[in-house]
């Protein structure tokens, strides 16, 4: 079994998350699989540990990633309030490019 406990504080991209997450659904699974007494030397335990330290990371994350979005969001906002003619302009440019690649991919 690969056990690998890491502590909140640790700086841990999104794939390693979701590689820490599979492999505690991969060590639950070989739980199940196994008997009740291969299961009461602690297995549970372990995985509950893991599953915690897993759910506070990922509240972590997605925290991390709110406070960033709602800042780039404010960010946006402030720049069209200062130009909002030049925001339209770029808004229609975009509009029009979109436009003419998914006509000319429908033909």
């Amino acid at each position: 079994m690969n056990i690998r406990i890491r502590t909140a504080t640790t700086a841990q991209t999104p794939e390693e998350l979701l590689n820490d997450l599979r492999t505690l659904v991969s060590d639950a699974e070989l739980m199940l699989n196994r008997t009740p007494d291969e299961n009461r030397r602690g297995s549970p335990a372990r995985l509950q540990e893991r599953f915690d330290a897993a759910q506070k990371r990922l509240g972590e994350l997605y925290n991390d990633t709110k406070v960033k979005i709602i800042a780039g969001a404010k960010h946006t906002d402030s720049a069209i309030r200062a130009n909002p003619y030049r925001s339209l302009a770029i808004a229609l440019g975009a509009g029009l490019l979109i436009g003419v690649l998914v006509g000319r991919r429908g033909k």
